[in-house]
């Protein structure tokens, strides 16, 4: 419906100027009381009442002035491709959480940005338009050299990207995704396990991870000769999960390595489901395990058996952050963010 007073100007934001007249200060004296510089140069009285003063007037500093002043910007992008921030599970959640709260605490925003796929250029263009202090890419496709580049040349002053390698001028956060796949494809050798399917999500975004932990079951497997590793598609629903159960007779395999907890939890219940028409038993003649250590798999019955990441604590990560902002010519170097171990349960 119009508005019959017809459009309405966008209001005006308050400055520093009008709280410094509200509180009868310089400007000055704001600055130094709303960045957190007043000790020492602004009184009591005189820092409340320009408190009081912004908080009336609704007053918020500008981060991009304010950026500009320090000589350095305040937002640490966290890069993730938009399609797959809702599947990337309670793992990245919790990092996502802390690492925020971290970097608060370090006069950092935190800011989680759905990156442009098309190319790491593209991306970059996109992140260097906010000015950040740091990228970070959690996940999806990685940075390449121009893309550093162009960050660097927009004021970026540390760019972390995920690993194995990093281009020219980044560092890697090394979270090593085959290591996930040889310690659960050691973990079923070891319980004679010979026939393995390795579960590959239908879901997009997700290769990125699933491509390295089916290699690390293959060469797991590599030190038995008799040992098969085979494929499975797999998307996250109960007619998928039926379909792959139905044909596992044909298969011939006898454990699964399911990508996480979601993807096991869902193919054993398809497979104890369809157990009697089968005559498949899961667990028994499938061990099944996944990744990431799910609460609710571990109050699944039977309990399901899974790949855990001690992850390095994200206040850590942000210290990180913080040190290679602070001296932009650090070397390039590798930050491991975290280690997998078994967790062996009922499953498998």
């Amino acid at each position: 419906m119009t508005d019959p007073a017809g459009p309405r100007a966008t209001p005006t934001p308050p400055t520093s100027a009008a709280v410094a007249r509200r509180a009868g200060v310089s400007r000055a004296t704001v600055s130094y009381v709303l960045n957190g510089q007043a000790a020492g140069r602004v009184g009591e009285r005189a820092q409340a009442r320009v408190r009081a003063a912004a908080e009336e007037l609704g007053y918020v500093p500008h981060a991009a002035a304010r950026s500009l002043r320090a000589g350095r910007g305040s937002i640490v992008l966290l890069a993730a491709p938009a399609d797959t921030v809702p599947v990337l599970g309670p793992l990245f959640t919790r990092f996502l959480a802390g690492f925020q709260t971290a970097l608060h605490a370090l006069g950092y925003t935190g800011v989680l940005h759905g990156a442009p796929t098309a190319s790491p250029l593209a991306a970059a263009r996109a992140w260097a338009e906010l000015r950040p202090a740091a990228v970070l890419t959690l996940h999806g496709p990685p940075l390449d050299a121009p893309a550093v580049a162009l960050l660097r040349r927009a004021g970026t002053a540390a760019v972390l990207t995920h690993g194995p390698v990093a281009p020219p001028g980044a560092h890697t956060l090394l979270l090593d995704q085959r290591e996930a796949g040889l310690r659960a494809g050691a973990h079923l050798l070891a319980g004679g396990r010979r026939r393995i399917g390795v579960v590959l999500p239908a879901e997009p975004g997700l290769a990125a991870c699933a491509g390295p932990r089916l290699a690390g079951v293959r060469a797991a497997a590599a030190a038995h000769p008799d040992a098969e590793v085979r494929p499975l598609d797999l998307a996250l629903t109960e007619e998928s999960a039926a379909r792959l159960a139905a044909a596992w007779p044909g298969l011939g395999l006898d454990a699964v390595f399911a990508y996480n907890d979601e993807y096991a939890m869902l193919l054993m219940r398809a497979l104890q489901d369809a157990g009697h028409t089968l005559g498949v038993r899961a667990p028994g003649d499938v061990a099944v395990v996944g990744a990431d250590d799910l609460l609710l798999g571990r109050l699944l019955r039977p309990r399901l058996t899974s790949v855990r990441a001690e992850i390095t604590p994200p206040e850590r990560i942000a210290g990180l952050v913080d040190e290679l902002v602070r001296g932009p010519g650090t070397p390039p170097a590798v930050h491991r963010l975290g280690t997998f171990r078994v967790e062996a349960r009922d499953s498998g």
